[in-house]
Protein backbone atom coordinates (compact mmCIF):
# COMPACT_ATOMS: atom_id res chain seq x y z
CA UNK A 1 0.00 0.00 0.00
CA UNK A 2 2.96 2.28 -0.59
CA UNK A 3 2.05 5.73 -1.85
CA UNK A 4 4.10 8.57 -3.32
CA UNK A 5 6.06 10.58 -0.75
CA UNK A 6 3.46 13.34 -0.47
CA UNK A 7 0.75 10.76 -0.15
CA UNK A 8 2.61 8.94 2.60
CA UNK A 9 3.00 12.15 4.58
CA UNK A 10 -0.65 12.98 4.16
CA UNK A 11 -1.81 9.49 5.00
CA UNK A 12 0.31 9.44 8.15
CA UNK A 13 -1.43 12.65 9.23
CA UNK A 14 -4.77 10.85 9.29
CA UNK A 15 -4.00 9.89 12.86
CA UNK A 16 -3.95 6.12 12.40
CA UNK A 17 -1.72 5.08 9.57
CA UNK A 18 -2.56 1.62 8.36
CA UNK A 19 0.94 0.38 7.62
CA UNK A 20 4.00 0.70 9.80
CA UNK A 21 6.66 -1.60 11.18
CA UNK A 22 7.21 -2.53 14.81
CA UNK A 23 10.35 -4.55 14.01
CA UNK A 24 9.72 -7.32 16.50
CA UNK A 25 9.36 -10.67 14.73
CA UNK A 26 9.30 -12.75 17.90
CA UNK A 27 5.79 -13.94 17.25
CA UNK A 28 5.32 -16.36 14.40
CA UNK A 29 2.75 -18.92 13.44
CA UNK A 30 4.05 -22.17 14.93
CA UNK A 31 1.34 -24.30 13.38
CA UNK A 32 0.70 -24.95 9.73
CA UNK A 33 -2.37 -22.75 9.43
CA UNK A 34 -4.81 -20.41 11.12
CA UNK A 35 -8.42 -20.19 9.99
CA UNK A 36 -10.45 -17.29 11.32
CA UNK A 37 -14.23 -17.09 10.98
CA UNK A 38 -15.05 -13.50 11.89
CA UNK A 39 -18.80 -14.20 11.74
CA UNK A 40 -18.22 -15.90 15.10
CA UNK A 41 -16.57 -12.83 16.61
CA UNK A 42 -13.03 -11.69 17.34
CA UNK A 43 -10.00 -13.97 17.26
CA UNK A 44 -6.96 -14.25 19.52
CA UNK A 45 -4.76 -14.32 16.42
CA UNK A 46 -5.55 -10.68 15.63
CA UNK A 47 -5.04 -7.32 17.32
CA UNK A 48 -6.85 -4.06 16.61
CA UNK A 49 -3.98 -1.62 16.06
CA UNK A 50 -6.22 1.31 15.13
CA UNK A 51 -9.84 2.22 15.65
CA UNK A 52 -12.72 -0.02 16.60
CA UNK A 53 -13.56 -3.23 14.76
CA UNK A 54 -16.98 -4.76 15.41
CA UNK A 55 -18.41 -8.15 14.46
CA UNK A 56 -21.69 -9.31 12.97
CA UNK A 57 -23.26 -11.78 10.57
CA UNK A 58 -21.04 -10.46 7.76
CA UNK A 59 -17.90 -10.90 9.83
CA UNK A 60 -15.46 -8.22 10.95
CA UNK A 61 -16.79 -4.72 10.29
CA UNK A 62 -14.27 -1.97 9.57
CA UNK A 63 -16.26 1.27 9.66
CA UNK A 64 -15.35 4.90 9.06
CA UNK A 65 -17.86 6.90 11.09
CA UNK A 66 -15.99 10.18 11.00
CA UNK A 67 -12.89 11.82 9.62
CA UNK A 68 -9.58 10.25 10.70
CA UNK A 69 -11.13 6.84 11.38
CA UNK A 70 -9.00 4.01 9.98
CA UNK A 71 -9.89 0.77 11.82
CA UNK A 72 -7.24 -1.89 11.26
CA UNK A 73 -6.57 -5.45 12.41
CA UNK A 74 -3.11 -7.03 12.39
CA UNK A 75 -1.99 -10.59 13.03
CA UNK A 76 0.00 -11.09 16.21
CA UNK A 77 2.35 -13.47 14.39
CA UNK A 78 4.54 -13.49 11.30
CA UNK A 79 4.61 -15.84 8.34
CA UNK A 80 7.70 -16.64 6.27
CA UNK A 81 6.33 -17.53 2.83
CA UNK A 82 2.87 -19.00 2.67
CA UNK A 83 -0.74 -18.34 1.72
CA UNK A 84 -3.20 -15.65 2.78
CA UNK A 85 -6.84 -16.01 1.74
CA UNK A 86 -9.38 -13.32 2.67
CA UNK A 87 -13.12 -13.28 1.99
CA UNK A 88 -13.92 -9.57 1.78
CA UNK A 89 -16.60 -7.14 0.70
CA UNK A 90 -15.10 -3.73 0.06
CA UNK A 91 -16.60 -0.49 1.34
CA UNK A 92 -18.59 1.96 -0.74
CA UNK A 93 -17.71 5.63 -0.67
CA UNK A 94 -15.78 8.14 -2.71
CA UNK A 95 -12.10 8.04 -1.81
CA UNK A 96 -12.55 5.11 0.59
CA UNK A 97 -9.94 2.35 0.29
CA UNK A 98 -10.39 -1.23 1.55
CA UNK A 99 -7.03 -2.94 2.03
CA UNK A 100 -5.47 -6.36 2.55
CA UNK A 101 -1.77 -5.84 3.25
CA UNK A 102 1.09 -8.22 3.97
CA UNK A 103 4.06 -6.29 5.35
CA UNK A 104 7.45 -7.10 6.85
CA UNK A 105 9.71 -5.23 9.25
CA UNK A 106 12.01 -4.67 6.29
CA UNK A 107 9.09 -2.95 4.49
CA UNK A 108 8.51 -5.71 1.99
CA UNK A 109 4.85 -5.54 1.03
CA UNK A 110 2.15 -7.42 -0.91
CA UNK A 111 -1.20 -5.68 -1.35
CA UNK A 112 -4.82 -5.79 -2.41
CA UNK A 113 -6.59 -2.40 -2.50
CA UNK A 114 -10.14 -1.63 -3.59
CA UNK A 115 -11.52 1.89 -3.91
CA UNK A 116 -15.13 2.62 -3.01
CA UNK A 117 -16.28 3.81 -6.42
CA UNK A 118 -14.51 1.37 -8.75
CA UNK A 119 -17.11 -1.34 -9.20
CA UNK A 120 -15.14 -3.48 -11.66
CA UNK A 121 -11.52 -3.61 -10.42
CA UNK A 122 -9.20 -4.20 -7.49
CA UNK A 123 -5.52 -3.26 -7.38
CA UNK A 124 -2.66 -5.72 -6.78
CA UNK A 125 0.70 -4.29 -5.78
CA UNK A 126 4.02 -5.10 -4.13
CA UNK A 127 7.11 -3.36 -2.75
CA UNK A 128 10.57 -4.57 -1.75
CA UNK A 129 12.48 -2.99 1.12
CA UNK A 130 10.25 0.08 1.01
CA UNK A 131 11.54 1.02 -2.43
CA UNK A 132 9.23 3.73 -3.77
CA UNK A 133 11.45 5.04 -6.57
CA UNK A 134 8.87 3.90 -9.14
CA UNK A 135 5.13 3.34 -9.02
CA UNK A 136 4.68 1.02 -11.96
CA UNK A 137 4.13 -2.14 -9.92
CA UNK A 138 0.38 -1.77 -9.45
CA UNK A 139 -1.95 -3.74 -11.71
CA UNK A 140 -5.74 -3.43 -11.63
CA UNK A 141 -7.55 -6.75 -11.92
CA UNK A 142 -11.17 -7.31 -12.95
CA UNK A 143 -13.67 -8.23 -10.24
CA UNK A 144 -17.46 -7.88 -10.27
CA UNK A 145 -19.19 -5.52 -7.82
CA UNK A 146 -16.58 -5.79 -5.04
CA UNK A 147 -18.56 -3.35 -2.85
CA UNK A 148 -21.77 -5.40 -3.09
CA UNK A 149 -20.48 -8.96 -3.20
CA UNK A 150 -18.05 -11.02 -1.16
CA UNK A 151 -15.05 -12.25 -3.13
CA UNK A 152 -12.13 -14.46 -2.11
CA UNK A 153 -8.76 -12.76 -2.49
CA UNK A 154 -5.74 -15.01 -2.10
CA UNK A 155 -1.97 -14.62 -2.27
CA UNK A 156 0.41 -17.57 -2.62
CA UNK A 157 3.87 -16.30 -1.69
CA UNK A 158 7.05 -18.37 -2.14
CA UNK A 159 10.72 -17.64 -2.67
CA UNK A 160 10.17 -18.20 -6.38
CA UNK A 161 7.00 -16.24 -7.13
CA UNK A 162 3.93 -14.42 -5.84
CA UNK A 163 0.54 -15.25 -7.33
CA UNK A 164 -2.66 -13.30 -6.70
CA UNK A 165 -6.00 -15.15 -7.03
CA UNK A 166 -9.59 -13.89 -7.21
CA UNK A 167 -12.26 -16.49 -6.46
CA UNK A 168 -9.82 -19.31 -7.21
CA UNK A 169 -8.53 -17.94 -10.50
CA UNK A 170 -4.93 -16.74 -10.81
CA UNK A 171 -4.94 -13.15 -12.06
CA UNK A 172 -1.30 -12.17 -11.66
CA UNK A 173 2.09 -13.78 -11.03
CA UNK A 174 5.31 -12.02 -10.13
CA UNK A 175 8.49 -14.05 -10.55
CA UNK A 176 11.46 -13.43 -8.24
CA UNK A 177 13.72 -12.51 -11.17
CA UNK A 178 11.20 -10.00 -12.51
CA UNK A 179 11.55 -7.81 -9.42
CA UNK A 180 14.96 -6.34 -10.35
CA UNK A 181 16.55 -9.79 -10.10
CA UNK A 182 15.02 -10.23 -6.67
CA UNK A 183 16.19 -6.94 -5.18
CA UNK A 184 12.63 -5.62 -4.99
CA UNK A 185 11.03 -8.99 -4.32
CA UNK A 186 9.13 -9.32 -1.01
CA UNK A 187 10.98 -12.03 0.89
CA UNK A 188 11.11 -11.34 4.63
CA UNK A 189 8.69 -12.48 7.40
CA UNK A 190 5.36 -10.64 7.24
CA UNK A 191 2.29 -9.82 9.28
CA UNK A 192 -1.14 -9.51 7.70
CA UNK A 193 -3.15 -6.29 8.03
CA UNK A 194 -6.80 -5.68 7.20
CA UNK A 195 -8.25 -2.20 7.19
CA UNK A 196 -10.03 0.76 5.67
CA UNK A 197 -8.84 4.33 5.21
CA UNK A 198 -9.81 7.53 3.45
CA UNK A 199 -7.42 8.04 0.56
CA UNK A 200 -9.76 10.83 -0.52
CA UNK A 201 -9.32 12.85 2.65
CA UNK A 202 -9.02 16.53 1.62
CA UNK A 203 -5.66 16.83 3.39
CA UNK A 204 -4.12 14.26 1.05
CA UNK A 205 -2.19 15.10 -2.08
CA UNK A 206 -4.04 15.62 -5.32
CA UNK A 207 -2.49 12.46 -6.74
CA UNK A 208 -3.64 10.32 -3.82
CA UNK A 209 -7.17 11.73 -3.91
CA UNK A 210 -7.37 11.05 -7.64
CA UNK A 211 -6.04 7.50 -7.20
CA UNK A 212 -8.60 6.84 -4.44
CA UNK A 213 -11.46 7.94 -6.69
CA UNK A 214 -12.06 11.48 -5.51
CA UNK A 215 -12.44 13.57 -2.38
CA UNK A 216 -14.28 11.92 0.50
CA UNK A 217 -17.50 13.50 1.72
CA UNK A 218 -17.79 12.63 5.42
CA UNK A 219 -21.45 13.64 5.40
CA UNK A 220 -22.02 10.29 3.67
CA UNK A 221 -20.66 8.12 6.51
CA UNK A 222 -20.68 5.34 7.54
CA UNK A 223 -18.40 3.49 5.13
CA UNK A 224 -17.94 -0.18 6.03
CA UNK A 225 -15.61 -2.90 4.77
CA UNK A 226 -16.50 -6.49 5.74
CA UNK A 227 -14.18 -9.46 6.18
CA UNK A 228 -15.98 -12.74 6.63
CA UNK A 229 -12.99 -15.07 7.04
CA UNK A 230 -9.23 -15.38 6.70
CA UNK A 231 -7.14 -18.51 6.12
CA UNK A 232 -3.39 -18.25 6.62
CA UNK A 233 -0.74 -20.90 5.99
CA UNK A 234 2.85 -20.39 7.10
CA UNK A 235 5.23 -22.46 4.97
CA UNK A 236 8.09 -22.00 7.47
CA UNK A 237 6.69 -21.84 11.00
CA UNK A 238 9.16 -20.99 13.77
CA UNK A 239 9.33 -19.53 17.25
CA UNK A 240 11.17 -16.49 15.89
CA UNK A 241 12.95 -15.15 12.83
CA UNK A 242 16.38 -13.56 13.01
CA UNK A 243 17.67 -10.98 10.52
CA UNK A 244 21.37 -11.85 10.45
CA UNK A 245 22.37 -8.89 8.28
CA UNK A 246 20.91 -5.87 6.49
CA UNK A 247 20.61 -7.36 3.01
CA UNK A 248 16.88 -8.03 3.27
CA UNK A 249 17.43 -11.36 1.51
CA UNK A 250 15.45 -14.42 2.56
CA UNK A 251 18.73 -16.34 2.71
CA UNK A 252 19.82 -14.10 5.58
CA UNK A 253 16.76 -14.95 7.68
CA UNK A 254 17.35 -17.60 10.34
CA UNK A 255 14.33 -19.38 11.78
CA UNK A 256 14.53 -20.54 15.39
CA UNK A 257 12.30 -23.06 17.08
CA UNK A 258 13.85 -22.64 20.51
CA UNK A 259 11.95 -20.80 23.20
CA UNK A 260 14.92 -20.60 25.57
CA UNK A 261 16.10 -17.24 24.31
CA UNK A 262 15.45 -14.01 26.13
CA UNK A 263 13.79 -12.48 23.10
CA UNK A 264 14.36 -10.29 20.11
CA UNK A 265 16.20 -7.01 20.36
CA UNK A 266 16.12 -4.84 17.29
CA UNK A 267 18.32 -2.08 15.96
CA UNK A 268 17.99 -0.39 12.58
CA UNK A 269 15.58 -3.07 11.39
CA UNK A 270 18.05 -5.86 12.15
CA UNK A 271 16.81 -8.19 14.87
CA UNK A 272 19.22 -10.14 17.06
CA UNK A 273 18.09 -13.13 19.07
CA UNK A 274 19.62 -13.05 22.52
CA UNK A 275 19.88 -16.58 23.93
CA UNK A 276 19.72 -17.30 27.62
CA UNK A 277 22.05 -19.68 29.44
CA UNK A 278 20.32 -22.54 27.66
CA UNK A 279 21.53 -23.19 24.16
CA UNK A 280 19.18 -21.89 21.44
CA UNK A 281 18.94 -24.00 18.33
CA UNK A 282 18.86 -22.14 15.04
CA UNK A 283 18.09 -23.74 11.69
CA UNK A 284 19.33 -22.16 8.49
CA UNK A 285 16.47 -20.68 6.51
CA UNK A 286 18.14 -21.93 3.33
CA UNK A 287 16.87 -25.39 4.23
CA UNK A 288 13.43 -24.07 5.14
CA UNK A 289 12.40 -22.07 2.10
CA UNK A 290 9.40 -23.58 0.33
CA UNK A 291 9.10 -22.81 -3.35
CA UNK A 292 6.39 -23.43 -5.89
CA UNK A 293 8.12 -26.61 -7.04
CA UNK A 294 8.67 -28.08 -3.58
CA UNK A 295 5.46 -27.18 -1.76
CA UNK A 296 3.33 -28.90 -0.74
CA UNK A 297 4.21 -32.33 -2.16
CA UNK A 298 7.74 -32.47 -0.79
CA UNK A 299 7.19 -30.54 2.42
CA UNK A 300 6.99 -32.36 5.71
CA UNK A 301 6.48 -31.11 9.23
CA UNK A 302 8.50 -32.52 12.08
CA UNK A 303 7.09 -33.02 15.54
CA UNK A 304 8.69 -29.75 16.60
CA UNK A 305 6.90 -27.87 13.86
CA UNK A 306 10.00 -27.30 11.74
CA UNK A 307 9.33 -27.41 8.02
CA UNK A 308 11.72 -29.68 6.17
CA UNK A 309 12.02 -30.09 2.44
CA UNK A 310 12.64 -33.52 0.98
CA UNK A 311 13.93 -32.04 -2.26
CA UNK A 312 17.58 -32.31 -3.24
CA UNK A 313 17.97 -28.57 -2.89
CA UNK A 314 16.94 -28.74 0.74
CA UNK A 315 19.30 -31.64 1.31
CA UNK A 316 22.17 -29.75 -0.24
CA UNK A 317 21.29 -26.70 1.85
CA UNK A 318 21.29 -28.80 5.00
CA UNK A 319 24.59 -30.30 3.94
CA UNK A 320 25.95 -26.81 3.43
CA UNK A 321 24.81 -25.85 6.90
CA UNK A 322 26.47 -28.98 8.31
CA UNK A 323 29.61 -28.15 6.37
CA UNK A 324 29.62 -24.69 7.90
CA UNK A 325 29.32 -26.18 11.38
CA UNK A 326 32.15 -28.57 10.56
CA UNK A 327 34.32 -25.70 9.45
CA UNK A 328 33.72 -23.89 12.71
CA UNK A 329 34.69 -27.03 14.62
CA UNK A 330 37.79 -27.47 12.48
CA UNK A 331 38.89 -23.92 13.18
CA UNK A 332 38.59 -24.51 16.90
CA UNK A 333 40.46 -27.83 16.71
CA UNK A 334 43.13 -26.32 14.52
CA UNK A 335 43.70 -23.53 17.00
CA UNK A 336 44.21 -26.07 19.76
CA UNK A 337 46.62 -28.12 17.66
CA UNK A 338 48.58 -25.01 16.74
CA UNK A 339 49.44 -24.47 20.40
CA UNK A 340 50.76 -28.01 20.97
CA UNK A 341 54.35 -27.41 19.70
CA UNK A 342 54.94 -24.51 22.07
CA UNK A 343 53.50 -26.58 24.91
CA UNK A 344 55.90 -29.51 24.30
CA UNK A 345 58.83 -27.13 23.76
CA UNK A 346 58.17 -25.55 27.16
CA UNK A 347 58.04 -28.95 28.88
CA UNK A 348 61.21 -30.17 27.09
CA UNK A 349 63.11 -26.97 27.97
CA UNK A 350 62.14 -27.28 31.64
CA UNK A 351 63.32 -30.90 31.78
CA UNK A 352 66.62 -30.01 30.10
CA UNK A 353 67.34 -27.33 32.69
CA UNK A 354 66.46 -29.70 35.53
CA UNK A 355 68.83 -32.38 34.22
CA UNK A 356 71.64 -29.87 33.74
CA UNK A 357 71.56 -29.02 37.42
Amino acid sequence: MMLPLLAVSAFASLGAAQTYTSCNPTNSLKTWSLSTDFTQGSSDGWTAISGNVTYGSNGAEFTINKRYDAPTLETNFYIFFGEVEVVMRAANGTGIVSSIVMESDDLDEIDWECTGTDTTQIQTNYFGKGNTTTYDRAIWETVSSPQDEFHTYKVVWTAAAITWYIDGTAVRTLEYADAVDGKNYPQTPMVVKLGIWAGGDPSNSEGTIEWAGGETDYDEVPFTMYVKSVNIINYNPAASYNYTDKTGSYTSIVASNSTTGSGIHSSNSVSVFAPSSSTSTFTSSRALIATASTYPASVQTSSSGVVSLSSSSASSSSAAASSTSGSASAVFTGAAVTNLPSFFFTVFFALAIALAF
